[in-house]
């Protein structure tokens, strides 16, 4: 049975919080899913992703923007320094091994800022005319469109042109840096997806697939990929 390897979204000071719904997106999937600790630990990095076939960031707090070269603006959130630093050591380190990773949201974010991109750090007040993409009120629920350009790594995974997708999130990428392609775009040009080209499957997608993937099966292909990868 393969391991998929998930960062925690939630840290507290007593405890790790995470969605059921990834977990059973990688259940469906075939595959077992392993939380990771918090740890700076770059020993017990190592360890975990040796232990496991696949390596999926979750979703959760925003990123510092020192991580992407910017200072911080008013409506950024406050960031998870040690999650910022576990994940991008860990990021770049299934790169290197040519790992398959699917970051979610804020790991679509990371994996972005990893390879030379930068974000939004809040899309309502950088983006005027945007769309309401923080819609927390119907988390697992489509809420808008995403265009998928033909001929990427998304539209062979849903074979199909346009998706139905949740949005709870207030960032965004919004370059996304000299190695990742593009996949999709919310109909306010906010990109949606992105993949990076020469790897046996590296993707991120800024909604949440787990909170759809138990009723549309799009969203449920999106695990199935990485586990096959």
């Amino acid at each position: 049975m393969k391991k998929v390897l998930l960062t925690p979204p939630a840290c507290r000071e007593d405890s790790y919080g995470i969605n059921r719904d990834y977990m059973n997106a990688v259940l469906r999937a075939g595959a077992l899913p392993l939380m990771m600790p918090l740890t700076d630990s770059p020993e017990a990095m190592r360890t975990a992703l040796d232990s496991a076939d696949c390596l999926l960031l979750t979703g959760g707090s925003d990123i510092a923007p020192d991580r992407f070269g910017e200072a911080r603006h008013p409506l950024c959130g406050q960031p998870d320094l040690m999650r910022d630093e576990m994940e991008w050591t860990l990021c770049e380190e299934a790169l290197r091994r040519d790992l398959p990773l699917l970051g979610i949201c804020r790991g679509a974010q990371l994996l972005a800022c990893v390879l030379g991109g930068t974000l939004y750090q809040d899309i309502a007040d950088q983006l005027p005319g945007a769309l309401t993409h923080p819609r927390s009120d119907v988390p697992r629920d489509p809420v808008h469109t995403v265009s998928v350009l033909p001929g990427t790594l998304l539209h062979r995974i849903v074979r199909t042109d346009t998706l139905q997708v949740n949005s709870r999130h207030h960032q965004a990428v919004r370059d996304p840096g000299p190695h990742l392609a593009v996949d999709g775009r919310a109909p306010d040009g906010i990109i949606e997806a992105v993949h990076l080209p020469g790897k046996r499957f590296v993707m991120g997608v800024q909604w949440h697939p787990e909170s759809l993937s138990d009723r549309h099966p799009e969203a449920q292909a999106l695990f199935d990929a990485l586990v096959n990868a």
